[in-house]
């Protein structure tokens, strides 16, 4: 048996000789009735030297890939269901082969020799060869090579990389299939959203209408984006940080900075201010019994008078210039 590889080798050989024999048109056609059957065309190594030999009147897009579970390639098992989609789309939207573009896929397991030849390390990696005669003839007959070095590329992406290599000529558009299950469910969540609403809006109309529930939704916001709830969105500061002295900064120096357990105080204290000169203006005076409503003002005039000396000794810490204190805290 020791003949069976040479005889293996001159066949294949011999089959590589035969087909660059054909020329071009009659390897486009060849190869464009095959990609109209199954797109796209499974090469291997004596077929991609055919596709691709030259001259050629025609362009070529082929990803070579290494599809087989052993080479533990994943990027090759994303990127090829997407392959798949846009030389189908493509194909079938140019029937009779108009854009003059043959969409090939080379694995690894039947491709070697190819794989040697270009010196790839790595895979998948996306050829596209120009046509080296005829009207769209490129200037050098050398591929352009598409690197996969950011993850999978949707069929879509890579629609808009071919297109910029095949001016003058026509390019079908990615068309993916309808999925139904995302149909289904999409229905299905309108549906019991609808449903649910329906069931429910008798109960949530007095909520929606209360006057209640939407000051203290104002109330809320108002007291987050007035202790700085936006700056922090926007400067990503940290929520507490370390001093030097080992332990934790609760609140950061100067006026143009600040943590984001800082800012939940400062909105606490704003809220507790709020709350007691709400009371002040518009509880206490519905207090029928006098000595009551006497210490209630008292009270909350206290509550006023230690939470905003606190509050000025914030700003005190801040920054040391600033001028204003009250007591106890000082």
């Amino acid at each position: 048996m020791r003949w069976l590889p040479a005889f293996l080798s001159a066949s294949l050989f011999a089959a590589g000789s035969f087909a660059a024999k054909k020329s071009s048109e009659e390897r486009f056609n060849d190869f464009h009735a095959k990609q109209t059957a199954h797109a796209p065309v499974r090469l291997n190594d004596v077929s991609f030297k055919s596709l691709t030999a030259a001259p050629r009147d025609y362009s070529v897009a082929v990803v070579l890939t290494a599809l087989d579970a052993r080479y533990g390639c994943q990027l090759c098992r994303e990127f090829q269901p997407e392959w798949e989609l846009l030389s189908k789309s493509w194909v079938k939207g140019d029937k009779s082969g108009e854009s003059r573009l043959v969409f090939g896929s080379l694995d690894f397991g039947e491709g070697r020799e190819t794989f040697m030849g270009f010196g790839l390390q790595t895979a998948p990696v996306l050829f596209f060869f120009p046509p080296t005669t005829g009207p769209h003839a490129a200037a050098s007959p050398e591929p352009i090579r598409y690197d996969f070095t950011n993850g999978p590329v949707p069929a879509e992406m890579m629609h808009s990389w071919l297109i910029r290599h095949l001016d003058g000529r026509p390019h079908p558009p990615v068309k993916r299939p309808v999925d139904y299950l995302k149909w289904a469910v999409s229905f299905t969540m309108i549906t019991g959203s609808l449903t649910g609403i329906y069931v429910l809006w008798p109960y949530v109309v007095p909520v929606i209408q209360n006057r209640n529930v939407w000051a203290a939704f104002t109330l809320i916001a108002i007291l987050l984006f007035t202790s700085g709830h936006m700056f922090n969105q926007i400067r990503k500061v940290p929520y507490v940080a370390n001093n030097p002295r080992g332990g934790v900064s609760y609140f950061a120096a100067g006026f143009q900075n600040q943590y984001g357990l800082e800012t939940q105080i400062i909105a606490a204290l704003y809220g507790i201010l709020s709350f007691a000169a709400i009371s002040l203006a518009v509880k206490v005076p519905r207090i029928a019994d006098p000595r009551k409503q006497v210490l209630t003002v008292w009270a909350w005039s206290g509550v006023l008078l230690v939470v905003y000396s606190f509050l000025l000794s914030i700003f005190r810490a801040k920054n040391a210039g600033y001028p204003f204190y009250l007591p106890p805290f000082m």
